[in-house]
């Protein structure tokens, strides 16, 4: 299985692909980051989002999307601009037909060190370890995706775990 990490953003939005190796470990595959310019009329902008998260799904054929919830405290501003980055991740995946899993900030990081309000750099430094990488993940978006993939296989396990142990209690 491989999952397609996205955390959205309109002047950056980060993306991974995990899947697992024989043993049923994570694997990072590869990540990035799709950047638009500042100042660029927002339609521009995503547009030119859903072309590379299109091109993307084409050319890496995963089997879901893993998508980070909107999560804001303050700035309204700033939530619905990437709250139009989400619609546009969304449509792309949605036009290719695929599955689409959507989690909390505060999910991911209980799936990645067990405690929901865990920092940056404990996310960073954890999906250094599990991935066993060099140094921790750049640019934040990118690790960030990084993270939402590996919710969300993490999560599928859990739930088929839980489907067939039901199965063998019925």
């Amino acid at each position: 299985m491989v999952i397609l990490g996205i955390d959205p953003g309109t002047a950056t939005t980060g993306y991974a692909l995990v899947g697992e190796d024989e043993a049923g470990e994570p694997q990072l595959l590869r990540y990035g980051i799709f950047t638009t310019r500042a100042g660029t009329p927002m339609p521009e902008r995503l547009l030119t989002i859903h072309r590379e998260m299109a091109a993307l799904i084409r050319e890496a054929t995963p089997d879901a999307i893993a998508v980070e919830e909107l999560f804001f405290k303050r700035n309204v501003t700033t939530a619905l601009t990437v709250g139009q980055a989400r619609g546009v991740v969304l449509l792309a995946a949605a036009q290719a037909g695929l599955a689409v899993y959507e989690y909390k900030p505060a999910e991911v990081k209980l799936a990645l060190v067990g405690y929901g309000n865990a920092d940056k750099q404990q996310i960073q430094e954890m999906l250094r370890m599990m991935l066993d990488l060099p140094d921790i993940p750049r640019p934040d978006d990118a690790a960030d995706a990084i993270a939402v993939a590996i919710c969300h296989l993490q999560s599928a396990r859990f739930s088929q775990l839980v489907a067939e142990s039901s199965a063998m209690l019925a």
